[in-house]
């Protein structure tokens, strides 16, 4: 005979528990649920303690921290909880598969060309710290400096003298702050300039598309030459281009130039990523005081007008003039520089934006 009644204890979390949860924390992008975008993963629940992998389209997710956040409130919500961890990382999409006459690049989910209407605009510092910034955020990324008339990657990385080695009939690229790193001005000689025609140009950026051993890329960043000519049609023709981003400086003539950039592209079928205004004002390294000496606005107005993103404002500052000169991207040396923060802000909503376009096109 039994003098006492055994207590019945509750049932803890359960991982369906978990997934109902998150079923209603959304991606701010996307409009849609965590779960129904797969990126609630390996979910295990152990007495209360509840382990997850939030998994992101992009390393370089501006939102991250915010939907860290949110998943951890959902969960510690569920009664029963103890704790809490929660593995941020991320799978980056691939794009869409190559329209007809276009061969994709082994091994590289994305690629995306930045471009300019003009020359003079600051495009090969802000495509090289543009690339570094994905690198930092964990993204594995390859640059291609296809500026055939101004090859400036190797003084921006210091690798000038490089000469390209070669492993299988393959280029390898060069490589530098996390990045694989190719360059038309690694087949120069110091201070020669380009003489050469259209199908000898086009035949070396071919090769240095499919010819290089890339490997894994997340982003493989082509800084192209400026303006809208031949070169720049057949390239992006030939490639299958994911997204570009436009740069462009507070002047009425390079918003101008940009207005033909954005129609190139939309001729061809690449999406615009958004805009970045270069050198928007002069930020002064004694008193920090700030100067609107091109103007200013204009890229933001043009945007509103063309109905495209605004990536920001880059200053003109001191401290990225000298990084470059020193073959040193600020975004790695000096992360914290005013122009270093508003690149890597770029880099972030570029990078974004893409993989809305992936899911998109993935559904």
């Amino acid at each position: 005979m039994a003098f006492f009644t055994k207590k019945k204890t509750a049932a803890g979390p359960s991982p369906a528990d978990v997934f109902s949860a998150l079923s209603k924390v959304m991606d701010p992008d996307l409009g849609k649920d965590l779960v129904t975008l797969n990126m609630i993963r390996n979910v295990s629940v152990s007495e209360g303690a509840v382990a997850l992998d939030l998994v992101l389209t992009t390393p370089a997710c501006p939102m991250k921290n915010r939907m860290k956040a949110e998943v951890e409130e959902a969960v510690r919500a569920i009664p029963g909880v103890s704790s809490i961890d929660v593995r941020v990382s991320a799978d980056v999409r691939t794009a869409k598969a190559p329209a007809e006459g276009k061969r994709s690049i082994p091994g590289v989910r994305n690629v995306l060309a930045v471009a300019s209407g003009k020359g003079g605009v600051g495009k090969s510092t802000i495509s090289a710290n543009l690339a570094v910034a994905l690198a930092r955020t964990g993204a594995r990324v390859g640059l291609l400096d296809a500026d055939i008339y101004g090859p400036s990657v190797p003084t921006l990385f210091h690798l000038k003298g490089h000469r390209l080695a070669g492993e299988d009939d393959m280029i390898l690229p060069a490589e530098a702050h996390g990045l694989k790193i190719v360059s038309i001005g690694f087949l120069l000689e110091d201070d020669s300039p380009v003489i050469w025609r259209g199908p000898m140009l086009m035949k070396a950026l071919e090769q240095f598309l499919h010819g290089t051993k890339w490997g894994e890329l997340d982003y493989l960043v082509i800084d192209l030459p400026p303006g809208t000519g031949d070169v720049q049609i057949s390239l992006v023709q030939m490639t299958p281009v994911a997204g570009a981003v436009v740069v462009t400086t507070p002047q009425d003539l390079a918003l101008i130039d940009v207005k033909k950039a954005v129609r190139m592209f939309e001729k061809v079928g690449v999406p615009i990523l958004g805009v970045v205004e270069n050198m928007s004002y002069f930020l002064c390294p004694h008193c920090a005081g700030r100067s609107e000496i091109f103007g200013h606005g204009g890229a933001r107005k043009a945007c509103e007008e063309m109905g495209l993103r605004f990536l920001g404002e880059v200053p003109l500052e001191m401290a990225l003039r000298e990084a470059s000169d020193a073959g040193e991207p600020l975004v790695a040396t000096a992360p914290d520089a005013p122009a270093a923060q508003a690149i890597a802000k770029a880099a972030a909503d570029s990078a974004a934006a893409l993989a809305v376009l992936n899911a998109l096109t993935h559904g």
